[in-house]
């Protein structure tokens, strides 16, 4: 990395009917912080409160202030409508009694 820069990092965030991926380049030591707003998924999404929402790394919860390497892919996750105990219980309920 000569030059000072990360060839790609990727922004992902998802709603059910929307995705947004975008590659950015940044400089080097960039951060979580710096690929968001690089990307322009906040102008796109103003209801991310970044305050409030997890973001990761390849499925791995980070911070915002975690310095990115080469070919990242920066994910930002909704929050859950139901938690994760919440939703086994409905789906235990829906199951056909044998």
């Amino acid at each position: 990395m000569g030059s000072g820069r990360l060839p790609e990092v990727e922004v992902a965030y998802a709603l059910p009917e929307r995705q947004f991926l975008k590659a950015v380049s940044l400089a080097s030591g960039a951060t979580v912080w710096d690929a968001i707003n690089a990307c322009g998924v906040l102008a796109e999404f103003p209801q991310i409160d970044l305050e409030d929402t997890m973001v990761g790394i390849f499925s791995r919860r980070v911070t915002l202030d975690t310095v990115l390497t080469e070919g990242d892919r920066v994910e930002i996750y909704r929050p859950l409508l139901i938690s994760p105990a919440e939703a086994r219980r409905l789906r235990a309920e829906r199951k056909p009694k044998a």
